[in-house]
């Protein structure tokens, strides 16, 4: 099967990828879209959930791996890719991140900088650029487009295809707005990188 590699002419091996912040911010939905892109671009991939037992205002998680070749283990200790939707996700998750990979903050919610010099640093105000959209819960997918526009998994066409597939019934009020919200998140990610490594990252 042809894979999709968002254009670039090569293919990711492997991407590990955390996606962590607390109920009721679509944590696990983002994690959901870019597991079903991934599927849908013809890649091995797996997702795993991850909740506190309250479902609004705890703590959410989701590990998603997405691979040209079969996946040995789900689970990640060193992710790659780490997207930190508030302080505390930022707090666990900065420190487990592999160097010269890459990091994505939620700068809405999280005030304090990345510590860490060695990584890549993509601040995006989700929060902020969802509320100017209409709706604060889309921060998720704006982060999610600022991410696969740092790192082109799969393309942002791809994701829209998925929206077009998940959301059913009265949630299909949500798919265009979504969309926007995607495009905003990668035309952000475009001219705001900081803390970049001092060699390539190497994709």
């Amino acid at each position: 099967m042809t894979k999709d590699n968002g254009g670039f002419g090569r293919a990711p091996t492997q991407h590990t990828v955390i996606l962590s912040g607390f109920g009721g911010q679509g944590i696990l939905f983002a994690g959901q879209l870019l597991c079903y892109a991934g599927m849908a671009a013809g890649w091995e991939v797996t997702w795993i959930p991850s909740y506190g037992p309250e479902m609004r205002g705890g703590t959410a998680n989701c590990t998603v791996v997405i691979s040209d070749e079969p996946i040995g283990s789900p689970l990640i200790r060193n992710p790659k890719i780490a997207v930190v939707m508030s302080p505390e996700a930022m707090i666990k998750y900065e420190p487990m991140v592999k160097p010269e990979g890459l990091l994505l903050v939620n700068t809405s919610l999280v005030r304090e900088p990345a510590a860490r010099t060695d990584l890549r640093v993509l601040e995006v105000p989700a929060s902020d650029l969802a509320t100017e959209l209409g709706n604060v819960r889309m921060a998720n997918v704006v982060i999610l487009g600022a991410l696969l526009n740092a790192r082109p998994i799969v393309e942002l066409s791809t994701v829209e295809q998925v929206l077009d597939k998940q959301l059913k019934g009265n949630k299909r009020r949500f798919i265009e707005p979504n969309k926007r919200a995607l495009h905003a998140g990668a035309r952000h990610a475009e001219t705001l990188f900081s803390h970049s490594v001092p060699v390539p990252v190497k994709v």
